[in-house]
Order: C-alpha cells, then sequence, then structure tokens
C-alpha cells in the first residue's frame, strides 16, 4: 500500500507541476511571471496574450488534473490490496496534481491558483458535477466580469452541490464531500490577494481582446 501511496502522489505532483503558462509566455517571447498579476494561470495568460495562449492553457492545465486521475485508477487495477482503497487513492492524485500546479518546485514553488486543474480533477472524479458548477462560474462571471469573484463563488458551490449529490444519492462516499471542501479552502487561500482587491477596488475587470 505504501508503496502505491507514493507513486500515484509523486505522478500526481510532476503532472500538476508542469507550468503550461510559464511555458507559453516563453513560446511567446516573454516571462508571464513579470506581467499583468504575475501569475502562471489561465487567467493571466488569457489577460496578457489573449484567446489563443489563454484557452490552450486552460486545456492544459485542467487536462493535468483530469490525466492524474484516470492514470491513478488505472494504476489501482494492478494492485489488488488498492482497490478497496480505490476513492481515497484517486482523490489523493488529484490534491497532489492540483498542490503540484500550485506550488511547482520548477518555479520555486510559485504556481497558479488551481482553477483549471481543480476542474480537471473533479471532471475525472465527480463529471456529473462539473457542468453545475461550471454554470455556477459562467454566471457570476458573465453578471460581474470579475474572474476572481466567479472562481470564489464557484469553489464555494462545489461542496454544496457534492453535498447535494450525497444526500440524492447520486454517487457514494464522504470522502468526496471531505475533498470537495478542501479543494474549495485550497482555491478560496489562493485567492486571498483578490479579496484585498475587490474590497479596496483594484480588481481587473476581464476585457475581451
Amino acid at each position: 500500500m505504501w508503496s502505491i501511496v507514493l507513486i500515484l502522489s509523486l505522478l500526481g505532483y510532476l503532472f500538476g507541476s508542469f507550468p503550461a503558462g510559464y511555458v507559453a509566455g516563453r513560446l511567446a517571447g516573454i516571462d508571464i511571471r513579470t506581467v499583468g498579476s504575475g501569475n502562471i494561470g489561465a487567467t493571466n495568460v488569457l489577460r496578457v496574450l489573449g484567446k489563443k495562449w489563454g484557452y490552450a492553457v486552460f486545456f492544459i492545465d485542467a487536462l493535468k488534473g483530469f490525466a492524474a486521475v484516470r492514470l491513478a485508477l488505472l494504476l489501482i487495477q494492478f494492485w489488488p490490496e488498492a482497490k478497496p482503497f480505490s476513492v481515497q487513492l484517486t482523490i489523493l492524485a488529484g490534491v497532489m496534481c492540483i498542490i503540484g500546479h500550485n506550488f511547482p518546485v520548477w518555479l520555486r514553488f510559485k504556481g497558479g491558483k488551481g482553477v483549471a486543474t481543480s476542474a480537471g480533477v473533479l471532471f475525472g472524479l465527480l463529471p456529473a458535477a462539473v457542468p453545475i458548477v461550471f454554470l455556477i462560474w459562467i454566471i457570476v462571471f458573465e453578471t460581474t466580469r470579475y474572474v476572481s469573484v466567479a472562481s470564489i463563488v464557484a469553489a464555494i458551490s462545489l461542496p454544496v452541490v457534492v453535498g447535494l449529490f450525497l444526500h440524492w444519492n447520486f454517487i457514494e462516499g464522504p470522502a468526496l464531500l471531505y475533498f470537495s471542501t478542501l479543494i474549495a479552502l485550497l482555491v478560496l487561500w489562493r485567492h486571498r490577494s483578490n479579496f484585498s482587491r475587490l474590497l479596496n477596488g483594484t480588481e481587473q475587470r476581464f476585457t475581451r481582446k
């Protein structure tokens, strides 16, 4: 068991630590960490480099999370003793992937905020919940034009949606509720700087390019 725990933790972190936003910036001829908000996430890439790069980074960041979870499910099939803990182990891989994205060792542990990667992990674990949370994100974003506000509200709604799914027996396992709560708290913590900017009126609204 300890071997599979270590392997899934390492693979999840390595998947997540691939800095797609940083690589996109370098390909475009800039260091994305020195412009805009300084974040390597898809939102800053979209603001600075436009849709071509921003959408590609979002897709890759989400794919990292989805791939980490699905690879974990595949590997667990080769460890019979791990199968009874498949939910917990796939959650572990997903959490480590998000941590890798937020704190990549290659960039001195300064990464993105984990929204796209969290979405990918959730799609791998709870595909039915993702469209609902994404719809909430779109509604809030189109209403406010703040990416940060949409991300914060969507993060808060996630454990609520998962809790309702558990209550209605659409899914099983309280571990999924704990995981969704953890993800929500992590996203909120990574957006803590946005709270102060929202309060003092310096947060940037998103404008289309």
